[in-house]
């Protein structure tokens, strides 16, 4: 059963809310030590069932605006500081849709209408959010654009199916977005292309060199059909930068034996050398081409104990210098997805 994690931001976020977390978690049929977790993990009925929780315990008719204008950059969550290093709202937009599921029970669809960026919300195990959640989601990409560019972003467009029903009729909603409401059978939101297009100040591509290969770790884990390999990769980019490459490590962190591993990979057509291989030679093209960082700190991000070996096997997968290599993946203008081959 697919699973999702509950971030610092709910601790943070109900501090500022001043609500106890014992009496959210008690309402929605949760253990009281829940949040206290290191990795507290949830179904996706028992995530809404914690959202509406605090629907019915705190004393706010507004809640969605009020958490979804409550994210701060210091409620540290690897997919929100992720999308804060983009260099615009589109492209944030397209890096949380793929890492959603590690935020919680939602699917985000991006779309592009007349240059516009149009971004859909459907719930992940039930067939509607609560209103709230929906809400929240709503607020939390108008404040989120604004929290980046630090310029009053508003849409163009917010739709909700429960639009200028009760509570959700008040000025306190066209306050916030700057329009009210608009029918629709889904949750979405709509940015002008300028709005989109629009520069975030926290833009750090550095950053995000780093954040990148924790967050595909993070999704490999949690996809429920995740192949041996892909867990493999998940493992190893764990792993690498502290320098564990063995197979018996790997293996200990997928709690298989060796010999299961190996077998497994047979079974799908690899070995856990050419995974090795293949990972390090990805990740090495992915911070020559992302990132300012040297030979040497790449080499022990990679776990190579001596950055001679980083430089032969760096030639025998591409044929060329890691210096030579970071001057053609930029000359190609993509350094997200830009590889080499020899």
């Amino acid at each position: 059963m697919q699973t999702f994690a509950i971030e610092r931001a709910w601790t943070m976020t109900l501090r500022e809310l001043g609500v106890a977390p014992r009496a959210v978690l008690q309402r929605a049929g949760l253990a009281t030590d829940l949040l206290a977790r290191p990795e507290a993990r949830v179904t996706a009925e028992q995530y809404f069932a914690l959202f509406d929780a605090l629907t019915e315990v705190v004393d706010e008719e507004h809640l969605g605006l009020a958490v979804g204008r409550s994210i701060r950059a210091e409620m540290f969550s690897a997919p929100l500081f992720a999308g804060l290093c983009s260099p615009d709202l589109s492209t944030a937009a397209e890096r949380l849709a793929h890492y959603k599921r590690l935020i919680g029970p939602c699917r985000m669809e991006v779309e592009r209408l007349d240059g516009d960026l149009r971004l859909t919300f459907r719930p992940v195990g039930r067939l509607a959010f609560p209103p709230q959640f929906a809400v929240f989601e709503l607020a939390f990409w108008t404040h989120f654009a604004r929290m980046a560019t630090q310029v009053d972003v508003r849409p163009v467009e917010v739709v909700a199916p429960f639009a200028g029903e009760g509570a959700f009729a008040a000025p306190a909603y066209t306050e916030f977005f700057g329009r009210s409401l608009s029918v629709g059978s889904q949750p979405a939101i709509r940015f002008r292309e300028i709005d989109a297009r629009r520069p975030f100040l926290t833009h750090d591509e550095g950053m995000w060199s780093f954040f990148e290969p924790e967050l595909r770790r993070r999704l490999s884990e949690v996809a429920a059909d995740a192949t041996i390999t892909e867990r493999v990769r998940a493992c190893l980019l764990e792993l690498l930068p502290s320098g564990r490459t063995g197979m018996g490590e790997v293996a200990q962190c997928l709690g298989v034996s060796t010999r299961t591993l190996q077998r497994r990979l047979r079974g799908e057509q690899t070995s856990f050398q050419d995974l090795l291989a293949d990972t390090r030679s990805e990740l090495a093209q992915h911070y020559l081409a992302a990132s300012t960082m040297g030979g040497a700190e790449i080499s022990f991000l990679l776990g190579y104990e001596d950055p001679n070996s980083f430089y032969r096997a760096f030639h025998q997968w591409t044929g060329q210098t890691p210096e030579a290599a970071r001057a053609k993946l930029r000359a190609s203008g993509d350094g997200n997805d830009a590889k080499l081959r020899a």
